[in-house]
């Protein structure tokens, strides 16, 4: 009886191989690094401007960024271009302030229909949610640690 089910897993492995496509595991890395460079970039030409033309310190400059590199993430998204970067660029898109912006804005945008409050709001953190909970509680965590152990 084992034999059988053995075999009957190998046809359908083979079975599986030859319906699936083929990827370009190199052109897909290649997009991906382009892609994530360029947004990448383009944080450091926004962190630039943040110091040298507004004067701002490291600190602010950084904060700066951030606003702004979050605003350009919900703004492509809204437009619907971010989901086209995606496209090409793959994992390079999920660049961590763009990529949680996107991640944020989409579920919103899906369920609008349903109202602002159970659709925009209660669909706007089904993935940010859990990662906003999750760092919250672990700095808090560290907090308690910091202040306990190591003061």
């Amino acid at each position: 009886m084992d034999a059988i089910k053995q075999n009957k897993d190998r046809e359908y492995q083979k079975y599986v191989s030859a319906k699936m496509p083929k990827t370009n595991i190199l052109r897909n890395c290649t997009s991906a690094f382009l892609v994530g460079g360029l947004i990448c970039v383009i944080g450091q030409i926004i962190l630039n401007i943040g110091r040298n033309y507004y004067n701002l310190d490291q600190n602010s400059a950084a904060t700066f960024t951030t606003i702004v590199m979050i605003f350009l993430g919900g703004i492509l998204t809204g437009l619907g271009v971010y989901d086209d970067i995606g496209k090409i660029g793959g994992a390079g898109s999920i660049v961590p302030i763009t990529g949680f912006s996107n991640s944020i804005v989409s579920p919103a945008m899906e369920f609008k229909r349903e109202g602002f409050v159970l659709g925009i709001g209660a669909k706007m953190f089904t993935v940010a949610g859990p990662v906003l909970v999750y760092g919250i509680g672990s700095s808090v965590v560290v907090g308690f640690i910091y202040y306990f152990f190591v003061r």
